[in-house]
């Protein structure tokens, strides 16, 4: 075990979808993962292990932003062994092409500016870029299930509330750029992950659009994940 993780050196399989809400990764373990069992309950970070479709499959709570992530992921790929990641997150729209409630695969992640990122710029700024097979496999599933899905640039924050706001004018910089969305955590995902010469893709659901000012209500945002969940099973079953 580590600090901030309780399970066996083996309980976790090749490929770990990670999410950041604990009860997001029950709802996806108990929901879609035959025979999923508890692995991790320290911090109430929950993680659990099962099969879909026969793959050995687990889910992982990494909290919010950059600095949790990647303390959940650095244990995951130095004590426990897994080599693919796949984030499955929530994202915010930069363009009303991101439409709300549609999936954004992040095929290249920036900083917010050159402020941004203090955290997950100490790994090496060459690294942010997914794995171009998962990719590939991602869009490929996509089209197949008829799940709307864009992918392109996004941009990485480590800062929720920004002094500046978090109107479209703070994130004028990234649109000039062609940035389709922003988060809090890909830009670590894919630094970590090219450290460790790992696996990764980030996968997100778009839960608001600052450019068009619309946004979910959280009461719906379970039933959201539905189809950013198939798709990443899809592509960890495929890999």
């Amino acid at each position: 075990m580590t600090p901030h993780n309780e399970a066996e050196r083996d309980d976790y399989a090749g490929t770990v979808l990670l999410a950041g809400d604990p009860q997001r990764a029950r709802w996806i373990a108990e929901t879609f993962l035959e025979a999923p069992r508890c692995v991790n309950r320290r911090r109430e970070a929950l993680g659990f292990t099962g099969t879909f479709r026969g793959s050995s499959i687990s889910v992982q709570t990494t909290g919010i932003g950059a600095s949790s992530f990647l303390i959940y992921t650095h244990e995951l790929l130095d004590h426990f062994g897994p080599r693919t990641l796949i984030r499955i997150g929530t994202c915010g729209g930069l363009t009303g092409a991101a439409a709300l409630r549609s999936l954004v695969i992040s095929s290249e992640v920036r900083g917010e500016d050159a402020v941004s990122g203090q955290v997950f710029g100490l790994y090496d700024a060459r690294d942010c870029r997914p794995d171009p097979d998962l990719l590939r496999r991602a869009l490929e599933k996509a089209g197949e299930l008829g799940i709307a899905c864009r992918a392109g640039l996004t941009v990485c924050s480590d800062v929720f509330y920004h002094p500046r706001g978090s109107g479209i004018s703070r994130f004028a910089a990234a649109q000039a750029a062609g940035a389709i969305a922003v988060d809090m955590e890909t830009s670590a995902l894919y630094r970590i992950a090219g450290h460790f010469g790992a696996r990764a893709l980030s996968i997100c659901t778009v839960v608001d659009n600052i450019a068009t000012g619309e946004e979910t209500d959280y009461a719906e945002r379970q039933a959201l994940f539905t189809d950013m969940t198939r798709l990443a099973l899809e592509v960890a079953c495929a890999s």
